[in-house]
């Protein structure tokens, strides 16, 4: 009997885990060829979620969790429950319900037919804001341009399948500023797509707000790219260019028409201007310095405080 192992972060989830563990113990009821156990991830939550994960692994026996000392964010938590499955597949999901467990069945069958992995599309349904539909998709096309990584419009949502192989080389990975989404694209292997309409949160409210969303967007950008150090350099040469063109013809009509060369708003405008091109591009290199600052301390991605397997 083939084991399926499902991994869940969990974040201040106390009215969901009870639930999503219902709900995943009744689409595997009908799937009676396949083991499965669920390895819950308490990511350093405020709210009585361990108590939850407690009790219901002391009622049921395919559930397993690990409590971290504290919070130390999405993808190291689900790295965590990667790095402690031992399922002939993984599959990573959220604790709100949003990740509808009944799409399980469809990606255990692409799996059988030979993917090592099998990643979800999200559409939104109408329900969602035209607002959040474009900078969704904005998100997508500007990480594609910019990275080495090609993610599939709505295709970097971390519920998705990976087989055994393919998690063992994702437990290789070390990396400081953990992005799964790339690294499952980066990485190969035989790989499909399933499109899926994401449910409503079932309880509580979503960690991620607009601030993270960007800090999220400039990992991933950076995790697999050097595109925009060779942008600040671009535009580098690009102003300097338009400088030399623009204020050269400036003077030499200046010089021939015999007025006076003056005024401190142009002046001022062009120092503040390319102090602030100046800035950006250092603030570009101090992102990959700050990361490389990182990484060579060689720190764990996370701390493991309990767990009950």
């Amino acid at each position: 009997m083939k084991k399926i192992s499902i991994v869940i972060p969990a974040y201040n989830e106390e009215g969901n885990v009870a639930m999503i563990h219902q709900k995943i113990k009744e689409v595997f009821d009908g799937l009676s060829s396949y083991d499965f156990e669920i390895i819950f991830v308490n990511d350093g939550s405020r709210d009585h979620t361990q108590q939850k994960l407690e009790e219901l692994s002391s009622r049921y026996d395919e559930v397993k969790f690990i409590e971290f000392s504290r919070n130390f964010g999405h993808q190291p938590a689900v790295k965590a429950g990667m790095d402690n499955a031992h399922g002939n597949a993984v599959i990573s999901m959220d604790g709100d319900l949003q990740h509808p467990p009944e799409l399980i069945p469809e990606m255990i069958k692409k799996w059988e037919e030979g993917y090592d992995v099998v990643f979800t599309v999200r559409t939104y349904p109408k329900e969602i804001s035209y607002f959040k539909r474009k900078t969704s998709d904005l998100f997508y096309k500007i990480l594609s341009s910019l990275s080495d990584v090609n993610l599939t419009k709505g295709g970097g949502s971390d519920f998705r399948l990976l087989d055994a192989g393919a998690v063992e080389v994702m437990r290789t990975f070390n990396e400081d500023d953990l992005f799964l989404r790339g690294l499952t694209s980066w990485m190969g292997f035989k790989q499909t797509g399933i499109e899926f309409k994401a449910n409503e949160r079932l309880s509580g409210q979503s960690s991620y707000n607009l601030k993270k969303m960007f800090t999220f967007a400039f990992t991933g950008i950076t995790a697999f790219s050097v595109k925009p150090l060779y942008l600040a350099a671009y535009l580098g040469f690009l102003f300097s260019a338009l400088s030399v063109v623009g204020y050269g013809t400036y003077v030499i009509h200046s010089f021939i028409a015999k007025t006076e060369i003056s005024g401190w708003a142009s002046l001022i405008m062009t120092i503040v201007f390319f102090g602030g091109l100046q800035l950006i591009i250092l603030g570009i290199m101090g992102i990959y310095l700050g990361k490389i600052f990182k990484q060579v301390k060689d720190r764990p991605n996370y701390i493991v405080k309990n767990k009950n397997f």
